[in-house]
C-alpha cells in the first residue's frame, strides 16, 4: 500500500516538522494490505503488538494511505488496486486501534473531497450527500473502514483533503514542466472547480485536527479559495511568466487517459472548508496567487 504523491509529501513534511513515532506497524500494513486469509490473521497479531508498542507513549495517530490514484490508466484491477489499499489498511488500523487496551484519544484519517463527485458550480461542504462516480465510490468505503476506531470511542476525524498544492509531488509537480515550457492550458471547458490546498496548510490542518476535539466526522482540507481550471491556468501561468495558450480539449483528455479523465480532468467540485473556518482555523495560504507564488519563490 502506497501513499499517494500528495500523502506521501504530507507524510514527510509531518515527520520533518514534528517528532513522529515510526514503528514497523506502517510497514507491516503495507505489506499485507493486498492479502487474504491465513496471512492477514497471521499478519493481524503482528500489527497489533507492534501498535501497541508503538501506542505505549501515543495519544493519536495520522493515516495518510493509498494507491496513487492518477499512476496508471483505470483498469478494473488498477480501480480494485486503488479501492483496497485504501479499505484494506485503513480497516486493519482501526480495528486494531479499537481493540488496545490503552487507546490514543484521536485518529485522523485521510479521505479526499471525491466523495463529492462532479458538482458543477455547487458549492459543498462536509453537510453535503456524497456523488456519484468511482471516486466517491471509494471515498465511501474508505471513510466506513475508519468506523471501528469510532466505535471505541476514538475520535475519528476523516480529512477529506483537496489536491495538495507542493513543488515536490502531487498535481502541482506534474503540471510545472509543460507550464515551464509555455506548453500548459485550459482542459475541458475550464470551468470545472479545483479545490487545492497547500503542503503547509494541510499540514497545520492535520496537527488543528489532531489538538482540536470539536473537530470529529468529515472535514474538508481545502482552501478557501477554490477556483476554476481556466482561473488555475491563467494564475499559474502568471506566476511562471509564462503562456498558456494550448488548452487540453474534452475529447483529447478522454482519449489520453480514459475514464479518469472525467472525474480528475474535465469534473470538479468546488468544496468549502466549513469546519476548520468555523473553528477558526487560520490558513496561511487562503487564495490561490500567493499560495503559488510561495511555493514556487516568485
Amino acid at each position: 500500500m502506497n501513499a499517494t504523491p500528495d500523502m506521501q509529501v504530507a507524510k514527510d513534511k509531518l515527520v520533518e516538522d514534528f517528532e513522529a513515532v515510526v514503528s514497523d506497524a506502517e510497514e507491516l500494513l503495507r505489506a499485507t494490505a493486498n492479502q487474504t486469509g491465513e496471512r492477514v490473521t497471521a499478519a493481524r497479531a503482528r500489527i497489533e503488538e507492534s501498535l501497541r508498542d508503538a501506542m505505549k507513549n501515543c495519544q493519536a495517530v495520522v493515516h495518510l494511505a493509498g494507491e496513487n490514484v492518477a499512476g496508471g490508466r483505470w483498469s478494473e484491477a488498477f480501480k480494485r488496486r486503488i479501492l483496497e489499499s485504501r479499505t484494506k489498511g485503513t480497516r486493519l488500523l482501526a480495528e486494531t486501534l479499537a481493540g488496545l487496551e490503552l487507546k490514543p484519544s484521536v485518529l485522523v484519517s485521510a479521505s479526499a473531497t471525491g466523495y463529492y463527485g462532479h458538482r458543477g458550480d455547487e458549492e459543498v461542504d462536509e453537510l453535503a450527500p456524497s456523488g456519484n462516480g468511482f471516486l466517491a465510490e471509494v471515498c465511501r468505503e474508505w471513510e466506513a473502514a475508519a468506523q471501528p476506531a469510532h466505535d471505541a470511542d476514538v475520535r475519528l476525524v476523516k480529512l477529506r483533503i483537496g489536491p495538495v498544492l507542493s513543488p515536490d509531488g502531487g498535481a502541482l509537480a506534474k503540471m510545472l514542466p509543460p507550464f515551464k515550457l509555455g506548453l500548459g492550458g485550459v482542459i475541458g471547458s475550464g470551468r470545472q472547480y479545483f479545490s487545492w490546498i497547500t503542503l503547509d496548510d494541510l499540514v497545520s490542518a492535520i496537527v488543528f485536527a489532531l489538538e482540536n476535539e470539536s473537530l470529529v466526522g468529515p472535514v474538508n482540507a481545502v482552501a478557501p479559495g477554490a477556483v476554476t481550471n481556466r482561473e488555475f491556468t491563467k494564475t499559474l501561468g502568471r506566476v511562471l511568466g509564462r503562456p498558456t495558450i494550448f488548452p487540453l480539449p474534452a475529447f483529447a483528455a478522454r482519449l489520453a487517459f480514459g475514464e479518469m479523465a472525467d472525474e480528475m480532468l474535465i469534473g470538479g467540485v468546488r468544496v468549502a472548508p466549513h469546519e476548520l473556518t468555523a473553528a477558526r482555523f487560520e490558513f496561511a495560504y487562503p487564495e490561490l496567487e500567493p499560495a503559488l507564488r510561495h511555493l514556487l519563490g516568485k
